[in-house]
């Protein structure tokens, strides 16, 4: 039967998500493609299809419970899940004495509580089979807090701490779990159209590679049982850190 890889968080074509879904199809998995928006989940299902590869789109909202045990049932049915990855939560800044608590709830929700309801979802299934791999995105904000980013900051730490507690729970059960650290923006749709005049002042050298980033990931995936890393953390050589 083929495994399947669920990955959270796809959107554009030129996105973190898409790449890491075109990657893992490489592998032989079925990827089930998972996000809000429907036609960015097609248009990377037609991707991965035009390939050769193996995909099917499922339109989740991460932040509802009842959507997420959906998602990982389907995927379940398609195949046993093998490979697991949240990817959902964009950067949000906000100045703190004027922020509204939805802002700083709806921060928590996508970037943490989401990670919850998926890795508690998939790790039921994983853990009676004794194997998987279930990998977080972090942000620079996992590792540090800054001015104007304290919502954010708090989810991602927060994840972080989520990562390591469920490293230590389920790694002794042959469950691979990892985190990477992404310190630096991405060379992607994302940031070319939000911030165009700064995506072009770094330069395609001064943001971080998509496919290097999805590399890192499929690095955690195969790893042997006797060697495995928890986390990386991945920047560009003019990045300070």
């Amino acid at each position: 039967m083929t495994k399947t890889a669920v990955i959270i968080g796809v959107g554009p074509l030129r996105g973190l998500g898409a790449v890491l879904a075109q990657t893992a199809a490489r592998q032989d998995l079925h990827v089930v493609v998972a996000g809000r928006t429907k036609a960015k989940l097609e248009a990377v299902v037609a991707a991965i299809r035009a390939t050769g590869g193996l995909a099917t789109a499922i339109a989740c909202d991460t932040t509802e419970e009842e959507q997420v045990i959906a998602l990982i049932d389907q995927a379940e049915c398609i195949g046993p899940i093998d490979l697991a990855i949240y990817n959902a939560g964009n950067n949000m800044p906000g100045g703190y004495l004027d922020m509204e608590a939805s802002y700083f709830d709806q921060c928590y929700r996508v970037c943490l509580f989401g990670g919850f309801l998926f890795s508690r979802e998939a790790l039921r299934r994983m853990t009676p089979r004794g194997k998987g791999c279930l990998i977080f995105t972090g942000a620079s904000a996992s590792m540090r807090g800054k001015p104007w980013f304290a919502a954010f900051t708090a989810a991602k730490g927060g994840l972080r701490n989520l990562a390591q507690s469920l490293a230590r729970d389920f790694q002794p059960k042959g469950i691979h779990v990892g985190h990477v650290v992404i310190d630096g923006g991405i060379y992607g749709e994302k940031i070319q159209t939000r911030l165009p005049d700064w995506y072009a002042e770094k330069g395609e050298d001064g943001l971080i590679d998509l496919q290097g980033i999805a590399d890192a990931y499929l690095f955690l995936y195969q790893q042997p049982s006797n060697a495995w890393t928890h986390e990386l953390d991945l920047r560009t050589h003019l990045e300070n850190f």
